[in-house]
């Protein structure tokens, strides 16, 4: 049954209503949240504020590096310390090392730019400095709802942002009611600002609806994939940050490495792949588990061992690729508009920024009783501050690593190092990365090495210690809007990339009688949202699942 059958049947449906409604339990919705609040005490006003998050708690879908930056933090909590916010690890030392097959070479520390350097930084857990935040926004009077994805977006007759639809439970795979069916709720909001990250799905609809990126590059992606390790205590060196470029990617396939040194002997170590690469015989998934077999690196975790595992992706586009974030009734903050300094490897400093800067537009609008405007005073703030400093120093990196290692590295030097960021020409990004993929005929496989069960894992026993779980008889939240496709153009072109780019073992082509079949396991989803960025024909649409479904992370 569609949506409109299910309110025909048992609707009308519940409505609730709000000043604010965010959507996002990440960084920049919490600060959003927080921010709002504040400026409401201060006033004397009362601001009713509502926070969705998909996920079963708040940080059990957040996963990054990190390293954070504690800038935007000190501006929303100057006194964040004494308060325990949870960034315990400040950086003591940066090695960035250039990786063949067999060496390592670091570059010496005087030649780095600025934005391979993080003195002043903090290696954190994102997922619980986002559950402090959740703590904060709580305390402050925010009614957050953890377990309530937004699943559509409201309009009024006018045609602005009123609002979202969060997502009916107790579905069946067929789409049909249960014993346990609840139909979803309206949240109604004089503004709603969206925060889902990177590839929001409510986000991409917005930015297609309001045309919000034809004057921006087309938006660049990667992948992200993490795991935790507890190491022995004699290879432990907390405040250590290792960045790596290089091997195992071919020179033409942006990405790098980062192994983060935390207290506890715990080691974050993880890979980003950019999204536009060609082969389609690559799995990032394998690049990163042969990677650990390095010499340099299995040197860390030989008899350790790993405690958890992730993926996720991120907008790495920049400010190039930035689309306009305001339109009537709400605006993009965070990831879902793509604020992350790719040069820096950091995001959640621009997430907390750009969730403030829209709480103070959105306050400043509710506080004049102006309802479903377009919030310009955001864009406007965000053009004067800090952070648009930064990313425009910042512009070009994206476009000039996507043209290879050694080009880009050249360019990339010469502008952050020499110049500072302060140069007076711009590079352009010209393909998304879907675009980028080439027919197999033009490449070979990919032999990668059997998993060993001690530096190097399966898919399946990865996702196994994400904590993911989805009620098996819901309806699949990974839709085809051509069923055929995948057979007849994916697998015939693009050798079935789908089944290594994603890495939870969602996809496979199963053998039947008569031809392959491409089977989903939805259940295995860890929501990195990889499969809507990089299906060549763009016939994957990731749409969010039963409420609570997904990873639970717990230290990520």
């Amino acid at each position: 049954m569609n949506a409109a059958e299910l309110v025909e049947q048992f609707g009308p449906r519940e409505s609730m209503d709000y000043d604010l409604v965010i959507v996002g339990g990440g960084p920049a919705g919490l600060s959003a949240a927080i921010k709002a609040k504040q400026l409401a005490q201060s006033s004397g006003k009362d601001i009713s504020v509502c926070l969705l998050e998909k996920g079963s708690e708040i940080g059990a879908h957040i996963l990054s590096g990190a390293v954070m930056d504690p800038k935007a933090l000190t501006e929303l909590f100057p006194n964040w310390k004494e308060m325990g916010a949870p960034l315990e690890t400040e950086v003591s030392q940066d090695e960035f090392l250039f990786l063949t097959a067999d060496n390592s070479y670091q570059v010496p520390n005087w030649i780095l730019p600025h934005c391979f350097k993080n003195e002043g930084n903090y290696i954190v857990s994102l997922a619980n400095v986002t559950r402090w935040l959740g703590q904060q926004a709580e305390s402050l009077g925010v009614e957050i709802f953890p377990g309530f994805p937004a699943a559509e977006v409201l309009y009024n007759e006018q045609g602005a942002v009123c609002g979202v639809i969060t997502g009916s439970m107790g579905l069946d795979k067929e789409g049909k009611p249960t014993d346990q069916f609840q139909l979803g709720m309206e949240l109604r909001a004089k503004y709603t600002l969206f925060a889902e990250g990177s590839r929001g799905h409510l986000g991409k609809q917005l930015i297609s609806k309001f045309a919000l990126d034809k004057d921006a590059d087309p938006q660049s992606y990667g992948i992200g994939i993490k795991e935790l390790w507890e190491v022995e205590p004699s290879k432990s060196k907390p405040g250590l940050v290792v960045h790596t470029a290089g091997w195992p990617l071919e020179s033409d396939t942006y990405g790098g490495s980062f192994l983060y040194h935390l207290g506890d002997n715990k080691v974050a170590v993880g890979l980003v792949v950019g999204l536009s690469y060609k082969n389609p015989y690559l799995s990032p998934f394998e690049e990163f588990q042969r990677y650990k077999l390095h010499p340099k690196i299995r040197e860390t975790f030989e008899g350790g061992k790993r405690i958890a595992y992730g993926a996720r992706a991120l907008t790495a586009g920049g400010l190039n690729s930035l689309p306009k974030t305001v339109f009537p009734g709400g605006a993009l903050i965070g990831c879902d508009a793509g604020f992350l300094n790719a040069s820096r490897i950091k995001g959640s400093h621009a997430a907390i920024k750009t969730g403030m800067l829209a709480a103070e537009a959105a306050v400043a609008a509710i506080s004049e009783n102006r309802s479903a405007d377009v919030l310009s005073a955001y864009p406007a703030t965000f053009q004067n501050s800090w952070l648009h400093t930064e990313l425009n120093q910042a512009r070009n990196f994206k476009a000039w690593m996507s043209k290879g290692l050694y080009l880009g590295t050249l360019m990339v030097g010469l502008e952050q190092k020499l110049l500072g960021g302060n140069v007076p020409w711009t590079a352009h990004v010209k393909h998304a990365d879907h675009e980028c993929l080439e027919p197999a005929a033009h490449h070979q496989p990919i032999i990668y090495p059997k998993p060993d069960g001690k530096l190097s894992f399966d898919r399946l026993s990865s996702v196994f210690i994400s904590n993911t779980n989805h009620a098996e008889n819901q309806p699949s939240h990974l839709t085809l809007k051509n069923d055929s496709v995948p057979v007849d153009v994916n697998l015939k072109t693009y050798a079935g990339p789908e089944q290594r780019y994603c890495p939870a073992g969602v996809y496979e082509y199963v053998e039947t009688n008569s031809k392959p079949r491409l089977q989903i396991n939805a259940q295995n989803c860890v929501h990195c949202k990889t499969c809507d960025i990089k299906d060549p024909g763009q016939n994957i649409i990731w749409i969010t699942p039963e409420g609570g479904g997904g990873p639970n992370y717990s230290a990520m």
